[in-house]
């Protein structure tokens, strides 16, 4: 189809509106330790009679489509517009015709036309061409009815150069050869249009004053002494490369803000101009000779990239934004190489900034860069040299999809980015890892030197660029696979130094194909997977000595994605591009048949990453998917995962939240992920943002992590740290777990809390392990009265999965020191360990709680009389343990004046003190010596006691009344009477002294002193006990009347009527006072006894029935009240309150104190008040009781029925409050502004006023219990 338009129709579509976007992808660089690895691969090859070459493609994002234009060529000005459809269900390549129409060059200047510019818009389904003929065409694949197919839309008379669309897909950047920059927009409108002039290098200002030159160099003495270091030796001019295509290239930055544009102008130097959108010259590049014309500036937007050559090398130069040169990489060609490099190579940045590739007419190589330094980890040749460069095209979505094309060849490759570890399974775990850097293969076994990159600890050398790299089951075998051969080496991590890898034997049967894997099946099995381009499936090979046998291809119809083994290295699997994960039985292989294999799981979502691990007889299959999913099996464990590895005992994850996660391995159903706490679980610990798993080292405890910027760090994480501990307590490895808790500063008590009884059984053992005194000290010394097994490092491993192991009650627990020292003294003691484990036995005496410093001391004082000559050893060892001064005290007081003298000399005390001290004591009698020591150590007892075997009784007198030593005397002089009642008399004028009444008149009464005695009852209100004692003491009748009259009085003050009733009656003789008193305190039925008892029944008339009359109407005044007060409070709660807190916290108390309504005490208050009044209620129901049966006795039912139902109201009252105010469900505290007033929430108490808020919050917030209303009987007899 031939179109020719002089005015060509525009096409008319939806205008969106730009908006000024960012780059959302890291900005930072690959880590170093991970390689690319192949994990979806299609390879086609184009034939047929003249058929079109393939010049363009470009990704349809919304379908993972890759659209490709076809032709046109110098036979046939026809292009072809196809859709290369590849999904994983079907991995199948299928072709599908979009269009196809003729494309004569409009310029005669060309042969034919080409297409400088394929790009798809997903969200219409539209392809733009742009063609060095000047036309810019319009391919829609779904078009209205008033819209074409195939449409020119813009055409360029003069032709066109170069074209790139801006990444938001708003702006089209095209140079014609009229040297001039077009911005177009999406309806292909002229925005800008810009004249490219060799003037635009005034831009910048990067001035050449001749600095380099000969002829402006400095020629006198030492001239080279005095030249400037910052200066150059020679500056560059911006000479052409001899192979310059004099092309034109432009590349946006990754925000669509900036495009740069890269030319040579008047055939003197090439140029990069930096544009911003609106078409506004910003910087121009400084001059670099040999400058060609690849441009790609990474989308992260730090960097432009381009190329120079030389003499002798082709590098890869970065330039900044302000045309300013930023650094540079060689892409280490060899002299002949570099002679066979006859284009200008080409550059593409992944959308993500992490891979450059750079193209070459036979090869595409991805480079990638951490710590300044660029890593060439994959190269892809193509089976033939193309006329010009293999074509790049990253996916814009999926940063690690790629299709390469040339003339006649498509590939197309999904990359995964993953790390080439050794076994993670002990005792192979040396955390070898490798890193591909093209030629060289750098090994580093992280547990033996952690290595940084880009160093290593072995570089090896090799013949051709490595694909995919693999390490046995034990680590002695390397397998490097490259794209001609397989070279094994080997390797031996035990020795030391560690040697080089030993070449041991090549294989070249992988000549012809495109290896894609390697792996490992124990040690000496390796299998190989491979894709050719002759055929569809991919093929496995195996090898046989030293040779690689075919084993057939993978005959499924999804095909394969990558070939592993599980962790262990004894099962192969095969992962196809659907997420299933196929066993391939190893054993059953034959030559050009397809090997058998079984389905193990499929993931739900393609798995790039896959570890398999056989646990308890099932096999666990771990995936994680670009999206960051990570599953077990179908189990989906986490969606924000950034890498995981597996270890015979976890799975260990890093999130996009910065932790670092462990799962303990189990059922399927069972895994457990921690939450996001680290604070709070030992499975979960924070980390550094970006950081990245390596490999994990559960030997030595340690993950390896890889930060953002490629160095490298390991760690202890607590639960691979506990984890091997609390498995060698259980094997009874007590040494190897002493040392890690040594190690990794865990708490020592853990050796005995894990399995307590299992510790106390085995201490001989964990003697003889550990063997060091000073350790078998440290762990005495660390113990202390907790279960740290339960407090700081509680068991995450679920119940069902542990080993059977005994736990510490409560009581235990108080006594687990002394418990455990006790074992170890009783097994120290033991004539085989005593002579050399002497310092332990000590620490067990001193560690104990509280210490046993006198046993400790009396085995030094033992050793002291024997002359041994360990007893000055023993002594400053003691002395190191515990307090010096206390033991200098605690010798003392074995009066043991020579031991004393022995601590005291490895004390900082003054000779000059001590020593004539203990002289003094010396000089003493035993007895008087004794006492004077326990006198000093303030053991007061002991003291008295030898003061008591001196016979000074008038010192002991002195001593006691001195120190208030009466019960110990009482205690010592029991039998002997005399001196009992001396002490007794003293004791009770001491207790008369201090207003203990009643101790003092029982201690009187004791000695016969009456007199004495009932003062003393009667100021301790003992009634009972004064009148009798005065009756005793024989006081006159005037006296002891006068007594029951003071007695009487004061109770009834009291409102004690009771008592005072019955002394008035018994000792007053009174019985109208004492009827009166007993009718005061309701006490009806027992004042209705006496007067009829005494022969005086006028007495009820006169006395009881206006008792009764007056205390029912006060009992009914007095339950109104009541009654009015719940009401009133009642309906005041939960009213709008205020806050506003004083800084005085005495004003503070009081306000709370008074609860003012509308004040943010106002609940506290009212809360407490209503329990006063129920408290009150409920201790006056037996008052109201007797009340109401008296009235009913005298005939008064009209009272006795107005108080019943006064007081049942006051108690429905009652209740109704408690129900208001204890509702059934209060479970949040309240929150006052916002603040949980909750103690347990560790927030510091605050002070001055706003303490009294607190202490007000927190009592509301507490759930207090309702009190207890008690239920009020109702006579019968008043209906």
């Amino acid at each position: 189809m031939a179109l020719a338009l002089a005015t060509p129709p525009r096409l008319t579509v939806m205008i969106r509106q730009r908006t000024q976007t960012t780059n959302t992808h890291q900005a930072y660089d690959s880590p170093a330790m991970r390689n690319l690895k192949i994990v979806g691969r299609s390879l086609l090859r184009f034939a047929g009679e003249e058929p079109l070459p393939l010049t363009a493609t470009a990704w349809d994002a919304a379908s993972n489509a890759l659209i490709c234009a076809f032709g046109p060529s110098e036979s046939r000005a026809t292009i072809e517009l196809k859709r290369l459809h590849h999904t994983r269900a079907s991995g199948q390549e299928k072709l599908e015709n979009i269009a196809s129409w003729d494309a004569p060059c409009p310029l005669p200047s060309l042969t034919h036309d080409a297409i400088l510019s394929l790009h798809h818009f997903s969200d219409t389904s539209t392809s733009c061409l742009i063609l060095a003929g000047g036309d810019i065409v319009l391919v829609r694949e779904n078009p209205s009815s008033n819209e074409e197919l195939v449409e020119i839309v813009g055409s360029v008379d003069i032709g066109i150069s170069a074209a790139a669309w801006s990444p938001d897909e708003e702006l089209l950047a095209i140079t014609t050869q009229a040297d001039t920059l077009l911005l177009m927009s999406r309806d292909i409108e002229n925005i800008a249009s810009v004249n490219l002039t060799p003037e635009d290098v005034n831009v910048s200002s990067h001035v050449s004053v001749g600095w380099g030159k000969r002829e402006t160099q400095f020629k006198g003495k030492r001239a080279r002494a005095l030249q400037d270091p910052t200066v150059p030796e020679t500056i560059d001019e911006g000479v052409l490369s001899p192979l310059d295509d004099r092309s034109v290239t432009i590349s946006w930055r990754g925000d669509g803000a900036w495009f740069a544009v890269s030319k040579v102008e008047e055939e003197t130097r090439r140029m990069i101009r930096v544009y911003s959108r609106e078409g506004t010259l910003d910087s121009v590049s400084e001059p670099v000779d040999g400058l060609e014309g690849a441009l790609s500036w990474r989308p992260s937007g730090n960097l432009i990239a381009s190329t120079r050559r030389t003499s002798d090398k082709v590098e890869v130069v970065f330039f900044e934004r302000n045309g300013l040169r930023h650094g540079q990489f060689d892409l280490r060609f060899t002299p002949e190489e570099l002679a066979t490099i006859e284009k200008p190579v080409t550059l593409a940045w992944n959308s993500d900034s992490n891979v450059l590739a750079v193209s070459y007419t036979d090869k595409v190589q991805l480079w990638t860069m951490s710590n300044y330094h660029y890593y060439l980890k994959q190269e892809l040749p193509f089976p033939e040299t193309a006329p010009k460069n293999v074509m790049c095209s990253w996916h814009a979505e999926r940063p690690l999809a790629v299709a390469l094309s040339t003339l006649g060849a498509l590939e197309v490759l999904e990359y995964a980015s993953t790390t080439s570890t050794g076994s993670a399974v002990p005792p192979n775990d040396f955390g070898m890892v490798a890193s591909i850097d093209g030629l060289v293969l750098k090994l580093t076994p992280l547990r033996i030197a952690n290595v940084p990159p880009p160093m290593a600890f072995h570089s090896l050398s090799l013949e051709s660029k490595t694909v995919d790299v693999a390490l046995s089951k034990s680590g002695t075998r390397l397998a490097v696979l490259s794209h001609h051969d397989l070279s094994v080496y080997a390797l031996d991590l035990n020795k030391r130094p560690v040697p080089k890898p030993d070449f041991l034997w090549k294989s070249d049967a992988v000549s012809g194909h495109c290896p894609r894997h390697v792996t490992f099946v124990g040690d000496n099995q390796i299998f190989v997977l491979t894709d050719s381009w002759e055929e569809e499936e991919s093929s496995l090979w195996r090898s046989e000595g030293e040779t690689l046998l075919p084993q057939g291809p993978i005959m499924e119809a999804d095909g394969a994605s990558a070939l592993l083994s599980s962790i262990d290295h004894e099962a192969l699997y095969t992962l196809l591009q659907n997420g299933a994960l196929h066993e391939i039985n190893a054993d059953e292989m034959a030559a050009d048949l397809p090997p058998q294999t079984s389905l193990v799981n499929k993931f739900p979502a393609f798995a790039p990453e896959v570890q398999v691990v056989k646990f308890e007889g099932q096999t666990l299959t771990f995936g994680l998917t670009k999206s960051g999913a990570l599953f077990a099996n179908e189990r989906i464990l986490a969606r924000n995962c950034t890498s995981f590895v597996v270890t015979p005992a976890h799975l260990i994850f890093t999130t996009t939240q910065h932790l670092l996660k462990f799962v303990h391995l189990t059922n399927v159903d069972d895994l457990e992920v921690p939450a996001d706490e680290p604070q709070k679980d030992e499975r979960c610990r924070s980390i550094e943002r970006g950081a990245k798993i390596v490999t994990v080292i559960p030997t030595t405890y340690s993950v390896i992590l890889q930060m953002p910027r490629g160095n490298l760090e390991t760690i202890y994480p607590r639960a691979l740290v506990l984890a091997a501990i609390r498995r060698n307590i259980e094997a009874e490895r007590y040494d190897e777990a002493f040392f890690a808790c040594r190690s990794q500063r865990v708490d020592l008590n853990i050796l005995h809390d894990h399995d307590p009884e299992r510790f106390l059984a085995s201490l001989e053992r964990i003697i003889t392990q550990i063997k060091k005194v000073e350790h078998i000290d440290l762990l005495l010394a660390q113990l202390r009265n907790e279960d740290v097994s339960e407090t700081m490092y509680k068991e995450t491993l679920k119940t069902k999965d542990l080993a059977v192991k005994s736990r510490l009650s409560q009581e235990q627990v108080e006594k687990k020191v002394n418990r455990i020292c006790d074992a170890f003294l009783a097994v120290l003691e033991q004539p085989q360990y005593k002579d050399a484990h002497l310092q332990n036995i000590i620490t067990a005496h001193v560690s104990k709680t509280p210490p046993a410093l006198e046993t400790g001391l009396q085995m030094i004082g033992r050793l002291q009389e024997s002359n041994d000559s360990l007893t000055d050893k023993a002594a400053e060892h003691i002395c190191f343990l515990a307090d010096v001064n206390q033991l200098y005290d605690t010798s003392l007081g074995l009066y043991n004046l020579e031991l004393a003298l022995l601590i005291a000399q490895q004390s900082q005390k003054d000779p000059r003190e001590y020593l004539p001290h203990l002289q003094s004591l010396q000089d003493l009698p035993e007895t008087r010596r004794k006492f004077r020591i326990d006198d000093q150590l303030g053991r007061r007892t002991k003291a008295l006691k030898n003061l008591n075997d001196l016979q000074a009784f008038d010192e002991v007198r002195e001593y006691v009344q001195k120190h208030d030593l009466y019960s110990e005397a009482l205690s010592m002089y029991q039998y002997d009477n005399a001196r009992l009642r001396e002490i007794m008399r003293m004791y009770a004028d001491f207790l008369r002294a201090k207003n203990k009444n009643k101790e003092a008149a029982i201690a009187y009464e004791y000695l016969g002193d009456h007199s004495s005695a009932w003062p003393c009852y009667r100021s301790a209100n003992l009634w009972r006990e004064a009148l009798s004692s005065a009756v005793l003491a024989e006081v006159s009748a005037d006296e002891l009347s006068s007594i029951a009259t003071d007695l009487a009085e004061g109770f009834s003050e009291s409102k004690d009527y009771l008592a005072a009733a019955t002394i008035t009656l018994d000792y007053l003789s009174d019985p109208s006072s004492a009827a009166r008193l007993f009718c005061r305190g309701c006490y009806f039925a027992e004042a209705i006894r006496i007067v009829t008892l005494r022969r005086e029944p006028n007495l009820i008339t006169e006395v009881i029935d206006p008792g009764l009359v007056e205390r029912s109407a006060d009992m009914t005044e007095f339950l109104a009240d009541m009654k009015g007060q719940l009401q009133a409070q009642t309906g005041t709660v939960n009213t709008t309150t205020t806050r506003k807190t004083s800084k005085n916290k005495r004003r503070e108390e009081r306000k709370r104190a008074r609860g003012k309504k509308g004040t943010v005490y106002e609940e506290e208050y009212l809360t407490n008040s209503i329990e006063r009044l129920i408290e009150r209620i409920n201790s006056m129901q037996d008052e109201i009781q007797r009340l109401v049966e008296g009235l009913i006795r005298r005939g008064m039912r009209e009272r006795a029925d107005a108080v019943s139902n006064a007081v049942s109201e006051v108690m429905e009252k009652c209740q109704d409050a408690v129900k208001e105010m204890y509702p059934p469900a209060t479970d949040t505290a309240p929150v006052e502004n916002g603040v949980a007033a909750e103690a347990e929430a560790g927030v510091l108490r605050p002070t001055g006023g706003d303490a009294t808020l607190w202490d007000s919050l927190q009592e509301v917030g507490k759930k207090r219990e309702a009190p207890v209303v008690k239920s009020f009987e109702r006579l019968s007899l008043l209906g």
